[in-house]
């Protein structure tokens, strides 16, 4: 059994994480940490984990010490030096957080105000969307999980850069993310107040998300890549709906664009492209790994519309942790995720 520890354990994702692994076939959760709530069992603060997991919050190289594999569910500019320690012990991680994400420093100090502490593991750490670089992954022992909203984005719009389908300027995308998306910790934004019946665009124009999507979208579609990003907030607890506007470069039918993705996809077992005439939506996704992709034209049929949802907390963060795990360990890619949706 592989054993498996989580940095962070207390936020929503590393709670999420919790939830998986223990159910997970394979692999024996050792250690979690918190630095809020050290000497605390994980089932006092999250009740539902009652009679299941007694764990007791620890530090992080305790962490480290009792595990073969560390997930880290941590802010940007926290993971760095957890990534020094594991790579030291010639351990991996699985970085949730932002700190490994971009390959430019300059990229980061400019979205996230912050300078790479440890330039040279920068070049040993792999950005791990599973479906663009699988092959790749099992080369590196630190993994950068993509981000909730880059996910959606760059699912939806893989098979369409790949084939040349579309224009690489000026693509529209608009994000609506549950508000787990905006962590446990309380805000005025995430209040219950102002989340309830509202319905509301932030970050916009300088989202973080932004240099992210267009540095994995433009290594995938070998061009630079220029998108308008707005992200928005759904009174729901969980959940991502990514609305994709793109000018096509040649008249084609949807039908030979469907087929074109249908057989992109076709061996992902997390990636679903819905039948023509029906449209994806959260419900469909929630509480699984999955992300479900419907396409659409503009009345004029020379813009493709694409419609990407997936599950914030899973596909958008621990499930897709969890994917890449079982890809680095040569698992089944499925195992620990084979999760049906709830559909009301």
């Amino acid at each position: 059994m592989l054993k498996v520890g989580v940095i962070g354990a207390i936020g929503y994702v590393g709670a999420e994480l919790i939830r998986i692994l223990i159910n997970h076939p394979k692999v024996k959760l050792e250690a979690i940490s918190s630095t809020s709530y050290i000497g605390e069992t994980i089932s006092s603060i999250y009740k539902n984990f009652y009679g299941k997991v007694n764990l007791i919050c620890t530090d992080m190289e305790e962490v480290i010490k009792k595990s073969d594999l560390v997930f880290a569910a941590l802010p940007h500019g926290l993971s760095e030096e957890i990534a020094e320690l594991t790579f030291k012990e010639n351990k991996i991680l699985i970085d949730l957080g932002a700190d490994f994400r971009l390959s430019k420093e300059e990229d980061y100090k400019k979205w996230y105000g912050l300078n790479f502490l440890f330039k040279d593991l920068h070049k040993n750490s792999i950005y791990a969307l599973p479906e663009f670089n699988r092959s790749k992954i099992k080369n590196y022992k630190i993994i950068a999980n993509p981000g909730c909203y880059p996910t959606s984005i760059e699912l939806g719009l893989m098979p369409a850069l790949k084939n040349n389908f579309i224009s690489v300027d000026n693509i529209i995308c608009d994000s609506k993310s549950g508000a787990t998306g905006a962590g446990r910790t309380l805000s005025l934004k995430s209040h219950y107040t102002e989340v309830n019946e509202n319905l509301s665009a932030y970050a916009i124009g300088n989202h973080r998300h932004t240099p992210e999507i267009v540095e994995c979208l433009s290594k995938i579609s070998g061009k630079k890549v220029s998108i308008t990003f707005t992200p928005h907030l759904l009174p729901i607890n969980r959940g991502i709906l990514s609305t994709i506007y793109c000018n096509l470069k040649k008249e084609i039918c949807l039908e030979e664009i469907h087929k074109s993705y249908a057989e992109f996809y076709k061996n992902e077992p997390f990636i679903n492209i819905m039948p023509l005439g029906e449209t994806a939506q959260i419900k469909d996704v929630k509480y699984t790994n999955n992300c479900n992709i419907s396409l659409h034209q503009d009345h004029n049929k020379n813009q493709l519309i694409i419609i990407s949802v997936i599950d914030n907390m899973l596909k958008g963060a621990a499930g897709q942790a969890v994917q890449n795990m079982n890809i680095l360990m040569d698992f089944e890619e499925t195992d620990g995720l084979d999760f049906i949706a709830f559909s009301n």
